[in-house]
Parts: C-alpha cells; structure tokens; sequence
C-alpha cells in the first residue's frame, strides 16, 4: 500500500536545486524506481525470469503492454482503495517502461 511519508524521501544525489519541480516528478520518479524494483522481489520474478520477458521474446510484447496500460487506466479509481488506484497507475508507468524497451529492441 502507498506510503505517503515515503514521498518525500528521496537521495540528495537525486536533487536537482536548479529545477523547480512543479508536481514533485523527481521524487515521483524515484517511487516508480522503487516500485519497479520490487516487482524484481516478488512473484512476477520466479527462478530470475520473468513471464513478460517469455512474452516479449515471443513477439507478443506490443500487445501485452499495451493491452495491460489500457486495462490499469480503465481500472484506475474503480477497484479497491484510494492508494490501490495509485498503484494501478504505477503499473501503466510500468508497463509503458516495457512498451519503450521493446519498441526500442525492435528497432534494432
């Protein structure tokens, strides 16, 4: 669940002084990284592998993400609580992160 003191932590190594965020993207940022970082931590990630890696390699990648960004978005505000809307949104950043790597990938 979100944790709204862990908004304003962030690394100082992260602040930009000459930067007036206006909508706190540098630490929204950092919550998405971390928010990634434990999906490496749990069940999407069995034996080091994860099932969207199978997908992408697969040819299936575009679909996927793009599929799982419009079923989060039209998810967002409508299931659990407040903080579980936030999530979902975390989920579309996610997944959109997928898309550009494998977008990127294809163009290779």
């Amino acid at each position: 669940m979100w944790n709204k003191s862990k908004v304003n932590r962030y690394p100082e190594e992260l602040a930009d002084e000459s930067l007036d965020y206006k909508y706190n993207e540098d630490r929204t940022l950092l919550e998405i990284k971390e928010y990634i970082d434990k999906t490496y931590e749990q069940h999407y990630s069995k034996n080091k592998f994860q099932a969207t890696e199978f997908i992408l390699d697969s040819g299936h990648g575009e679909g996927f993400c793009i599929g799982n960004i419009l079923k989060y978005t039209q998810r967002y505000g409508k299931k659990g609580t407040p903080g579980d809307a936030r999530k979902d949104l975390f989920k579309v950043i996610h997944y959109a992160i997928i898309a550009i790597h494998n977008h990127d990938n294809h163009l290779l």
